[in-house]
C-alpha cells in the first residue's frame, strides 16, 4: 500500500494547505492584475481576451477552493488579502515615467502574467497527479485547466510579443519563426 491511505487521503496535509493556498493567493493577484490591464487595454483588441482570462482566471480560483473545500483543508484568509494588498502596492512602481503609465508597464504585466499562467499550469500538474490517488480531487477539472491554460499562455506569448515590438520596435514574430529565416 502506498503512502496514501485507502481513503485517498494525501501524504503531508499541512504541506498541500500551504501549496494550495498559495496557489489560491496567486489566483487572486492575477485576477487583480488581469481586472487592472483589462482597465487600461479598453477598446483595443486586447479587450476581448482579457475579458476571456479574467473569466478564466476567476473559474480557476473558485476550482481551487473547491479543492481545498473537498480535501477538508483550510482557505487562509490573511495570503488572500496579503496578495490583494501587493497587487494595489505593486501599481505604484516606478517604470521611468513618474506621474503617468510608461508603455513599459504594459509589457511588464504581459510578461508577468504570461510566466505566471506556467506557474499554475504546473500547480494544475500537481493536483492532477495527487487526484490519481486521491479521489476527492477532480481529475477531469484539472486536466480542462491545464489545457486551458496552455492556450491562455500562447495567447499571452503572442500579446506579450506585440507589446515588446510597440515598446521597442522590431518583429513580433515568435521566437520559433524567427529562428526559421
Amino acid at each position: 500500500m502506498s503512502e496514501s491511505s485507502a481513503a485517498g487521503a494525501a501524504r503531508n496535509p499541512d504541506l498541500l494547505t500551504v501549496y494550495c493556498n498559495d496557489h489560491l493567493a496567486a489566483a487572486t493577484g492575477g485576477v487583480e492584475l488581469v481586472g487592472r490591464m483589462l482597465g487600461v487595454h479598453r477598446g483595443t483588441p486586447y479587450e476581448g481576451p482579457l475579458e476571456q482570462l479574467l473569466d478564466e482566471l476567476r473559474e480557476e480560483r473558485a476550482a481551487l477552493r473547491t479543492t481545498l473545500g473537498s480535501l477538508g483543508l483550510p482557505v487562509r484568509q490573511y495570503k488572500q488579502l496579503a496578495t490583494w494588498v501587493a497587487e494595489k502596492l505593486s501599481r505604484g512602481k516606478l517604470n521611468g515615467r513618474l506621474v503617468s503609465r510608461s508603455p513599459l508597464s504594459d509589457l511588464v504585466e504581459f510578461e508577468f502574467i504570461a510566466t505566471a499562467v506556467l506557474a499554475k499550469r504546473a500547480g494544475f500538474e500537481t493536483l492532477r497527479a495527487l487526484g490519481e490517488t486521491d479521489q476527492r480531487i477532480d481529475t477531469g477539472l484539472f486536466e480542462r485547466l491545464i489545457d486551458q491554460a496552455d492556450r491562455q499562455h500562447h495567447w499571452l506569448s503572442e500579446a506579450r510579443r506585440d507589446v515588446a515590438a510597440a515598446v521597442f520596435g522590431g518583429q513580433a514574430q515568435a521566437a520559433s519563426d524567427a529562428a526559421d529565416s
